[in-house]
């Protein structure tokens, strides 16, 4: 029912962080809906499989924290649908810490990667939709990107970032009717979530994340594509600058 109020049709999306999890399913979504997908992703490997389960996708293998190859893959959406409709800021990495076990390089990466990347891309986007005269971003924040956890000390903060970006964005480029919102997921049962069961401490922090959801579980990428959608659409044409939580009631609580 909820996907038949979004239309895509014809729309030139980008998806950054496609080649699994959210992003994955957001971009299965999105060209099931009737939009032009490009695609994009470190991950040759799993772009790959994209690619040969859905040949209406085009992928791009593209490093988020590089402007050259951030500027190649809006480029290639441009290119190939003739503007740059909608972006979708999901590429980012999910590290399992406390501030003791974190490291300086893993505090530079995780930014690099979740901040820098987010930024990069809707700097970007916003060049394209500019030209265009209007367009969507919908950036991927979580949780701990507006509430504090503990073994976050990296990824919580780089989370603030995708938070204040869509905020401070949405004010600035409204006025050339570009919208920026993003959507907030709780614990999300990724390829990356599935793996903490084999990480020290893994199984309790998804058990114990399990029980912090009012709903009783965690989420599905695909759930929390639908809100992506969602937001991207002219379904949400009044809506800016908004964070909306895809959490199981975890921030209501």
């Amino acid at each position: 029912m909820a996907e038949a109020l979004v239309d895509l049709t014809g729309k030139s999306c980008l998806v950054t962080g496609a080649a699994s999890g959210i992003g994955r399913a957001t971009a299965v979504l999105m060209a099931r809906l009737g939009a032009r997908v490009v695609a994009a992703d470190i991950d040759a490997v799993g772009l790959a499989r994209l690619a040969d389960e859905h040949h209406d996708v085009l992928c791009v293998v593209a490093d988020v924290t590089d402007p050259q190859d951030v500027r190649r893959m809006v480029a290639t959406a441009v290119d190939r649908n003739g503007r740059l409709d909608v972006a979708v800021a999901n590429a980012g990495l999910i590290p399992l810490s406390d501030v003791l076990e974190t490291s300086p390089e893993d505090w530079d990466r995780v930014m690099a990667v979740d901040g820098k990347g987010m930024f990069l891309t809707c700097k970007y986007a916003i060049e394209a939709m500019r030209a265009g005269g209007a367009g969507a971003i919908v950036c991927v924040s979580s949780i701990s990107g507006l509430a504090g956890q503990p073994r976050q000390a990296a990824y919580g903060p780089a989370k603030f970032v995708a938070s204040g970006l869509t905020a401070h964005l949405a004010v600035e480029w409204a006025h050339l009717g570009i919208r920026v919102n993003a959507v907030a997921p709780g614990t999300i049962v990724t390829e990356r979530v599935r793996a903490l069961e084999d990480e020290p401490g893994g199984p309790e922090y998804l058990d114990e994340m399990a029980r912090a959801h009012p709903l009783g579980r965690l989420g599905e990428p695909a759930e929390v594509a639908r809100a992506i959608a969602f937001l991207a659409s002219d379904a949400a044409s009044f809506i800016t600058g908004a964070v909306l939580p895809v959490d199981g009631g975890y921030l209501a609580r």
